[in-house]
């Protein structure tokens, strides 16, 4: 994909490289599949880097803007599987 990942140039280097992971695994949750677990493990340390729902409203919806994935259909559908299933969005 031919874009940039929105992200905080206050956050640190760790944490940039982990929200990149999260955004990373809802395009794979979109293209290939992913791990239930694994997805929610990556959005719990993005909700740990954002917690406020406005700044995640935000960040997530460029992200869709840009790639098309919607990262709130995937961790509602993530939400409702059990765990061990895989994820994959239409």
């Amino acid at each position: 994909m031919e874009y940039q990942y929105p992200i905080d140039y206050h956050w640190t280097t760790d944490e940039i490289i982990d929200v990149i992971k999260f955004y990373d695994a809802i395009e794979r949750a979109y293209e290939k599949g992913i791990e239930r677990d694994e997805l929610m493990t990556n959005y719990r340390r993005f909700k740990e880097i954002v917690p406020s729902k406005s700044e995640e409203k935000t960040l997530c919806g460029e992200f869709e803007e840009m790639s098309g994935y919607s990262s709130y259909r995937a961790i509602k559908k993530a939400k409702n599987a059990s765990s061990g299933d895989r994820i994959i969005m239409k």
